[in-house]
């Protein structure tokens, strides 16, 4: 498991096939998954894990597993990927997801600055965009801790839904 950053309470590491089981404790969530408009199947959360595994490889980035230091309990994902926000327009994304559990403790903001700085600083990002849901308010606090601030919408086509997003953006 290949460590990238490390903040106070959290590890952040590239996720292997072995975290599985508990991604699917996030991503198989109803309530974590609402901005998603469903829970993931099995099918969905290996393809996840998988594209992320290739972006590793790809990109040299993606999201990474958040692990507790304490109890070395894997409690989220949070990293960073490469979005489409219009035509011909790809940009560096800080994403997170995080267990239910696990929420309102400051864990995303910590692990989102973390990756937003690391965006800045090892990848040389002039800027960075966080893309949340309309209706993710719990999101949108977590970009405005991280210092963004919304510069745009767009709609998401997904789940054979179109989902209006925030564009929150940081820049360097």
């Amino acid at each position: 498991m290949k460590k990238i950053l490390e903040t106070k309470r959290l590890v952040l590491r590239e996720m292997t096939k072995n975290d599985f089981t508990d991604l699917c404790k996030i991503l198989q969530d109803e309530d974590v998954m609402y901005a998603y408009e469903h829970a993931f199947s099995d099918e969905e959360a290996t393809a996840w894990l998988n594209k992320n595994l290739t972006r590793y490889e790809q990109d040299g980035f993606g999201l990474w597993a958040v692990v507790l230091k304490n109890t070395g309990k894997m409690i989220g994902q949070c990293g960073l990927t490469l979005q489409d926000i219009g035509e011909e327009k790809k940009v560096i994304e800080v994403g997170y997801l995080f267990q239910k559990a696990f929420w309102h403790k400051g864990y995303a903001t910590e692990a989102a600055i973390a990756c937003k700085n690391y965006a800045f600083q090892t990848l040389d990002a002039k800027e960075v965009y966080s893309i949340i849901r309309d209706n993710n308010h719990a999101s949108q606090n977590v970009a405005k801790r991280n210092g963004m601030t919304v510069c745009g919408r767009i709609v998401k086509h997904y789940y054979n839904m179109d989902m209006p997003h925030l564009l929150f953006k940081a820049e360097a």
